[in-house]
């Protein structure tokens, strides 16, 4: 028995059968990543500083220095391993909370950019955070149908050592949660639901909510006033309502959208409210006449998110988009009176142009838009380029993918590495030039959720790729060209060759650690174990994994398949038949 099925064993009496199925993965990618790779799901905003922060879906909180219009690129966060859905800025700009489809809230040091603590209660992709500024409290909630509430000072003050924290919730167990708000004081907190409602909640008692009904689709974005007694709603259905809290009912409804309302932000004084969504427009509604209303600006893609700023006496409106970059529109539009001669009378909800309901129409030239409207924006924050498409050769071992701009790349899996940077040649083409007359078995899947690959390995086929060392091309790590190496052994045994080499040398007393054809994986690769493809319980970056927080961590979670050294070699028995219409004879 060598030595590392002598590890194996001893690893799977001392930490049990692993119950869980957990996957590997890693994203391939540069060390620095200085550009959003997808869209950009939140915005927060330190007018002290003049830093931006972006909450993206390659799983990136990148944060933007203001100042520099140039070369605003500042620093990136990250923890993270899904989209990022939701941050909040608190504590007067020291601290960020931040939600994610990994299922964990985080908690960061804003000023330094480091993570200080994860929550792992969620059972399900977190969508949505709400903050009460006065009480320091954040609200998250997701996929779970369960709001949970923190209280941000404690959480600040979580480390190694004092890790426990005792969080409330609230749960109607009706619906996922798709949108969250909480007033200053934290006495008023509402979420809306696919369901059509929007779920009204005292937090102080945490009793049964009052439910609101009147939007005809996913309730996407609410804001609560400051005294807690008005909600404004915008819903898939292309509607934003006002309620009132008293009446319990809807007051108003304003159509100034021919698609679904996704975002929306109200001034300080609570007169004007900002919405976009499908429609790619931002428009502003006079809440004190709801019939005013104007465009102030038109993006290039669906707006996900809108961050309105108020600072120096000047008005500023930051949009995000399903594309990577982010822009900030100057709010220079006067009112504008609508002409409700102008809307015509429509017999079917389903036909109306402002209900989003029959996307064949435009919505109506319902009034002229100023003069003052604004055609370009003030600061742009430029954005990268989404992989779109992804190719895996036939020799198992690299990726051609194709980028939003054209270009092609050819990645090396097994390195982790860009190969080359082709450029916008022919995709197509490229991958017959890279097809080899040679059959390996898959043994990884590849991923492009994040707008770079991420490249999966699973305990049913991680092991079942052999190849003789001639035909991999990796001649210098044997003697022999022809004696077989398996790839997902050599891939695991690099990604995990710090965990390996802590155990043996706590495991043994004489410490001598054997040789393992390690690749030349990069130092700032960062690996990822999940259950699933959802719920991520550890990730850690090489360059790290001696640190005894990933060291004591993988202890936990490591699954017993990526403990095998020995891997089996799949073979598939045949036999020759002669055919019948063959009557020669054997020689």
């Amino acid at each position: 028995m060598d030595h590392y099925s002598w590890l194996s064993q001893k690893m799977r009496s001392s930490l049990g059968q692993n119950k869980k199925r957990v996957q590997v993965s890693f994203m391939i990618r540069d060390e620095v990543e200085p550009l959003n790779r997808f869209g950009v799901n939140s915005l927060q905003l330190d007018t002290f500083c003049n830093r931006l922060y972006t909450a993206g879906r390659d799983s990136i909180i990148r944060i933007w220095n203001l100042n520099e219009a140039q070369d605003p690129y500042y620093q990136s966060m990250e923890h993270h391993s899904d989209w990022v859905n939701d941050i909040v800025l608190c504590c007067d700009g020291r601290n960020l909370i931040s939600a994610s489809n990994d299922t964990t809230v985080k908690v960061w040091n804003a000023q330094k950019g480091f993570c200080m603590s994860t929550l792992r209660t969620h059972k399900d992709y977190v969508r949505v955070l709400a903050y009460a500024k006065d009480q320091e409290r954040v609200a998250s909630a997701g996929l779970d149908h369960t709001i949970f509430l923190w209280d941000v000072n404690t959480l600040t003050a979580l480390t190694t050592t004092n890790n426990t924290v005792i969080t409330s919730s609230l749960s109607d167990k009706k619906d996922s949660i798709y949108s969250l708000a909480m007033n200053n004081s934290g006495t008023v907190i509402v979420a809306g639901s696919p369901d059509r409602l929007i779920r009204v909640w005292d937090p102080r008692t945490c009793q049964r909510p009052l439910h609101l009904q009147g939007h005809q689709d996913n309730v996407r974005a609410l804001l609560v006033n400051q005294d807690g007694d008005e909600i404004i709603s915008g819903s898939s259905d292309g509607t934003i309502k006002i309620w009132s809290l008293g009446m319990q009912r809807c007051r108003e409804t304003i159509r100034v959208h021919y698609q679904g309302v996704w975002t929306l932000q109200v001034n300080s004084s609570w007169t004007e409210v900002y919405s976009g969504g499908k429609d790619k427009t931002i428009q502003m509604t006079d809440l004190r006449n709801p019939q005013k209303s104007c465009q102030v600006a038109t993006e290039t893609s669906s707006i996900v998110k809108l961050l309105l700023v108020e600072h120096n006496n000047e008005t500023r409106i930051w949009a995000s988009t399903w594309n990577t970059h982010v822009n900030c529109w100057p709010v220079r539009t006067k009112d504008v009176n609508l002409v409700p001669e102008l809307m015509p009378e429509l017999p079917d909800r389903r036909r109306s142009y402002y209900g989003g309901w029959d996307m064949e129409f435009q919505p109506p030239n319902r009034a002229a838009i100023s003069e003052s409207q604004v055609t370009r924006p003030d600061f742009v924050i430029p954005g990268g380029s989404q992989i779109l498409q992804c190719h895996i050769c036939s020799d198992k071992r690299h990726l051609v993918t194709k980028d939003a701009e054209g270009n092609v790349t050819l990645y090396d899996v097994l390195n982790a590495t860009i190969v080359k940077e082709l450029g916008p040649v022919d995709f197509e083409e490229e991958i017959k030039n890279r097809t080899k007359m040679i059959y390996v078995p898959n043994w990884f899947s590849v991923d492009l959720k994040c707008g770079m690959p991420t490249i999966i390995l699973d305990e049913s086929d991680a092991h079942m790729a052999w190849i003789t060392v001639r035909e991999a091309g990796l001649a210098n790590l044997d003697d022999n060209p022809d004696n077989k190496i398996n790839y997902g052994l050599m891939l695991l045994q690099t990604l995990f060759y710090s965990w390996f080499h802590r155990v043996d040398c706590d495991s043994l007393s004489n410490p001598q650690p054997p040789e393992i054809q390690r690749l030349n994986i990069p130092l700032h690769t960062a690996v990822i174990l999940s259950e699933g493809i959802r719920r991520a319980l550890v990730r850690f970056v090489l360059r790290d994994a001696f640190a005894p927080t990933e060291q004591l961590a993988l202890n936990e979670q490591i699954p017993d398949w990526v403990l095998v050294q020995q891997p089996k070699v799949s073979k598939l028995p045949f036999y020759v038949v002669l055919h019948s219409r063959d009557s020669a004879k054997p020689r």
